[in-house]
């Protein structure tokens, strides 16, 4: 075994993503700060809060060391003294937590070294097995467990952030879809309804919906005065100071908490949260002549009464989505294997049709015009043709040619 091996066995698991913020924030550690102490970049530190990676080795031993809580301070429990049969009985005083020093026992005399312990009955131990069989549950039973306790809720809390009924619904079923998917990682996550909020929300924001016609307008607004206007300044409010303001204001969730969720810092949550208020207060005075306390309480209930009032359709059974889940799983790996199925079946027969060796290819003949004319002597003319037989014909007349002799 190696000694990064060693090493990273030896530091204790990471939190989740979300709780690396959380614990960064609650230590007032900016990213920079942390990037500087590991050695990293900043990058690198925002990738480990989203998840996209995770430290290793040195690196990740620091980071542990670095976010890690800071320990609760137990009060020291004084325990009383162990009395022996020659001291006699004494009667037992019983340590106050509460207190910030226990007082002073006297001490007693040395104690005999105990016993061995009795060995336990074997029908004590068989039903101590039996009741923690019984404890254990499921992993279906504890999805159906949290589907049966956050799902109505949170079909509420995306109709508020979206305004569509239908879409609300899908979206918390296709985040509990996923949740199951991923079950063994929800189900140690630090906030498993928080998982599936997240997902729920970040699938209900998705542009992409504008293009589907059953989710191009919203639904119908409310038809009472108070809930209606209420109803037009959220969805008048952009998705992200939408989602903060139903976060803080209808989930409860703290500025730190909800900067998590949304992948944003704490000082942008904040302030799309004080602007989100502010656009909202705008219709409502009595909300802008209210103190901040009082402004949260009060659209908080407006925000309840706007979710409780309206009809939106109940989510379906938890063996529905478990099932519908599965069946997406096995149709896309079934269409994943055909699809590369395919491709090496393609990729075979192009090997053997194709030919082994390039042939260019012959080029059909063509009429070539502007070719300038061939040189050389060209056809004679019929005046040329005449004046030849004239010449041929007739002799020239003129000085006889001298013909040298040899003397």
């Amino acid at each position: 075994m190696t000694r990064s091996t060693t090493d990273e066995a030896a530091v204790p698991p990471l939190p989740s993503p979300k709780e690396r913020r959380r614990l960064r924030e609650a230590k007032s550690l900016s990213e920079e700060e942390v990037a500087a102490a590991v050695g990293v970049t900043r990058a690198t530190v925002r990738s480990w809060e989203t998840g996209r990676t995770s430290p290793r080795g040195r690196k990740r031993a620091l980071y542990a060391k670095l976010i890690a809580p800071e320990p609760a301070v137990k009060p020291e429990v004084v325990k009383p003294p162990v009395v022996t049969a020659e001291a006699g009985p004494v009667a037992a005083v019983p340590a106050a937590p509460d207190l910030p020093e226990a007082s002073p026992l006297p001490e007693a005399p040395p104690a005999a070294p105990p016993a061995d312990p009795p060995p336990a009955p074997v029908s004590d131990t068989r039903s101590g097995a039996e009741a923690a069989d019984e404890r254990r549950v499921s992993p279906a039973e504890a999805f159906d467990e949290l589907y049966a306790r956050t799902a109505p809720g949170l079909v509420r809390q995306t109709y508020l952030l979206t305004g569509r009924r239908t879409l609300a619904r899908e979206s918390v079923e296709r985040a509990f879809e996923l949740a199951w998917q991923r079950w063994p990682e929800v189900a140690v996550d630090r906030d498993p309804a928080g998982w599936v909020r997240a997902a729920a929300y970040e699938y209900a924001m998705s542009p992409w919906h504008r293009l589907r016609r059953t989710h191009r307008h919203p639904d119908a607004p409310p038809t009472e005065p108070g809930k209606r206007a209420l109803f037009d300044a959220l969805l008048d409010l952009p998705p992200a100071y939408r989602r903060t303001l139903l976060l803080y204001d209808g989930v409860g969730l703290d500025l730190p908490e909800i900067a998590a969720e949304t992948e944003a810092s704490t000082p942008a949550a904040a302030g799309r949260l004080m602007t989100a208020r502010a656009a909202v207060a705008e219709r409502f005075p009595e909300l802008a002549d209210a103190a901040p306390a009082e402004q949260s309480a009060l659209l908080q209930d407006r925000l309840g009464g706007l979710a409780r009032a309206e009809h939106v359709p109940v989510p379906r059974p938890a063996r529905a989505v478990r099932t519908g889940s599965e069946n997406k799983a096995r149709l896309w790996t079934r269409a994943a294997v055909a699809g590369v199925a395919l491709l090496i079946a393609v990729t075979g027969l192009t090997l053997h049709t194709a030919p082994t060796h390039y042939e260019p290819p012959i080029s059909p003949p063509e009429r070539v015009g502007g070719v300038p004319p061939r040189g050389g002597p060209q056809k004679l003319t019929a005046q040329d043709l005449k004046l030849q037989k004239s010449l041929s014909e007739q002799l020239a007349h003129g000085p006889e040619r001298l013909v040298p002799r040899l003397e």
